[in-house]
């Protein structure tokens, strides 16, 4: 009886082994979570990171570009008293053209587009497409002298007596990688390129008449923009 008794003793470890595994897991560190949930929390992580690195990236470009009209408005402002900001214009070859700035100076008037970049640009004068890299970041995006000419030729036709230049003015924290044509300049350089632009011979006796006559040409209504907007969508 007694020897019976010790052998039940030392087979109830055994018994309760079992029972306790079954009972609940003891594992610690990524087995205790399991594969699967490990997984997918690695996955929302990354998931999260690059929403995060995305929405501040569109943030940084939202802020430089409101930081760049901002910059553009107020040295446009100290050039001259007659400048026009945001409107549409009949295209030169049908449908509508958007202007982002023109100013009338002493001997004309610039049709200006602004490029509110950061980082590095470069690109050709004859190439269809330039090249911006801001840190990781790399964008392709139109040669922005062969797209302000149809805006400038837009203006011309509604004063075809008048001297109308097609300018380019980035602002941000941007380099060029290369010499740059005559007419695309930095910000900073507005005041002295305005200073030292020569435009071709003029018999305009009374600028006041001709920017009246720009003014009435502008269209800045919802309804226009609306259309400018379907013409997009359209092309």
């Amino acid at each position: 009886m007694l020897k019976a008794a010790r052998t039940i003793l030392s087979a109830a470890p055994l018994i309760a082994l079992p029972a306790l595994a079954a009972e609940g897991d003891f594992q610690t560190g990524i087995t205790g979570v399991g594969p699967a949930k490990f997984l997918f929390t690695l996955a929302a992580a990354l998931l999260l990171t690059l929403i995060f690195r995305s929405t501040a990236s569109h943030l940084a470009r939202y802020v430089t570009a409101k930081i760049g009209q901002q910059r553009i408005r107020h040295a446009l402002a100290r050039i001259s008293p007659d400048v026009l900001h945001d409107f549409i214009l009949p295209g030169a070859y049908g449908g509508l053209a958007k202007l982002d700035h023109a100013v009338l100076t002493a001997g004309g008037i610039l049709c200006i587009q602004t490029k509110h970049f950061s980082g590095v640009v470069f690109g050709g004068e004859d190439e269809a497409q330039w090249t911006n890299v801001d840190g990781v970041k790399r964008r392709r995006f139109l040669n922005p002298l062969i797209q302000n000419e149809g805006r400038t030729r837009a203006l011309r036709k509604v004063v075809p007596d008048v001297p109308v230049a097609n300018l380019v003015i980035f602002t941000g924290s941007v380099e060029f990688t290369s010499p740059l044509p005559n007419n695309v300049i930095h910000i900073s350089q507005l005041e002295s390129y305005v200073a030292k632009y020569i435009f071709g011979p003029s018999k305009i006796d009374d600028w006041h008449a001709v920017w009246l006559t720009v003014n009435a040409a502008a269209m800045t209504d919802i309804d226009t923009r609306k259309d400018f907007q379907a013409q997009l969508g359209f092309g």
